[in-house]
């Protein structure tokens, strides 16, 4: 009793508030955009390598293939024995210039005091003070000379010029290098497509268009999506070159392949809902409404799932309907 019971509930309701159970759908011709598989590569829009400054022996690495680095984080240690002489042997003369220099001073007071007393010639006054500023100047050499050598030792240290990921680590500890030898190459983050599309849609594609991305390379349900922001001018052995950013790309692997879907023109066609197809025993069959009020059905063969705007759930029709068909929701 109770499960025929509920179905009879169910019509006398919709009936009282006047709903139709049945709704049904005028097929009319839409704008379809096809789409094209291509593949792309994930690339970094710049790999920069992180250069020595000085010549001398690697030190110390401070990372490895697959890091992350932020801008200034230092990656190696360059040192040079040298250096740490040249600036001992520079403090050693600061030393002995600061004694100089202090003696001049004692000289000068000296000299000036037995001038004003008439004791002693203005002569021995002025060797002394041109002997003080003789120990200053040395002195103030000395001291540049020395900074000179403690930033040149600071250069040792080997920044990152921008932030990403450490691609590759071509030295190892102990290795020697010259000035401007790469230490590191460094893919700059976030990381973007770059697609080979046909030169044949050269004409249909533009910076603003949409992609689609394959969902199962990406390990996600509905795949990702993105943009296309740079074409390049140049064809390339018969394909042209463009950019896209993608929010889902992910921030580890450079040189992946990617499939994606662009748009490759638009055409006419019909996109109805795809609740008002039916499928029996792998055929396709939709509900027409004749000019009796009466309905048949009608074999049809399905298309691609085509979303658009005013339909999400947007399937196209390839035949079995035509332009003004009423079709009721099976």
């Amino acid at each position: 009793m109770k499960s025929g019971f509920l179905p009879i509930t169910a019509a006398l309701v919709l009936m009282a508030f006047g709903v139709r159970a049945e709704t049904t759908f005028k097929v009319q011709p839409d704008s379809i955009t096809d789409q094209k598989a291509v593949y792309a590569t994930v690339e970094s829009p710049y790999v920069v390598p992180a250069r020595t400054r000085i010549g001398g022996t690697v030190a110390s690495l401070s990372v490895r293939q697959g890091d992350l680095v932020t801008p200034g984080q230092v990656v190696a240690v360059v040192a040079d024995e040298k250096l740490l002489l040249q600036i001992n042997s520079l403090d050693a003369e600061i030393s002995g210039l600061q004694s100089t220099l202090a003696q001049a001073k004692i000289d000068l007071n000296r000299a000036e005091t037995l001038a004003r007393q008439g004791a002693g010639p203005r002569a021995t006054m002025d060797q002394a003070r041109t002997a003080l500023e003789v120990a200053t100047s040395m002195l103030q050499a000395r001291t540049a000379q020395r900074s000179v050598a403690q930033q040149t030792l600071e250069e040792g240290r080997v920044l990152a010029p921008v932030a990403g990921r450490v691609l590759t680590v071509p030295l190892t500890n102990g290795t020697v290098v010259m000035n401007g030898d790469t230490v590191a190459t460094i893919g700059e983050q976030p990381f973007r497509l770059r697609l080979r599309i046909p030169e044949r849609h050269a004409v249909e594609i533009k910076v603003g268009d949409p992609i689609r991305l394959d969902a199962k390379q990406l390990g996600t349900e509905s795949g990702g999506s993105g943009t296309l922001t740079l074409i390049y001018p140049r064809i390339e052995e018969g394909r042209v070159v463009a950019d896209a950013n993608v929010s889902d790309l992910g921030d580890y692997f450079v040189g992946d392949r990617v499939r994606v879907w662009i748009n490759a023109g638009t055409r006419s066609g019909f996109v109805v809902p795809e609740s008002f197809v039916n499928t029996r025993f792998g055929l396709d069959y939709v509900s027409l409404r004749q000019a009796d009020g009466s309905t048949i059905e009608a074999p049809v063969q399905r298309g691609q799932d085509t979303s658009l705007p005013s339909m999400p759930d947007g399937l196209e029709l390839l035949s079995g309907v035509r332009a003004g068909d009423v079709l009721v929701r099976p």
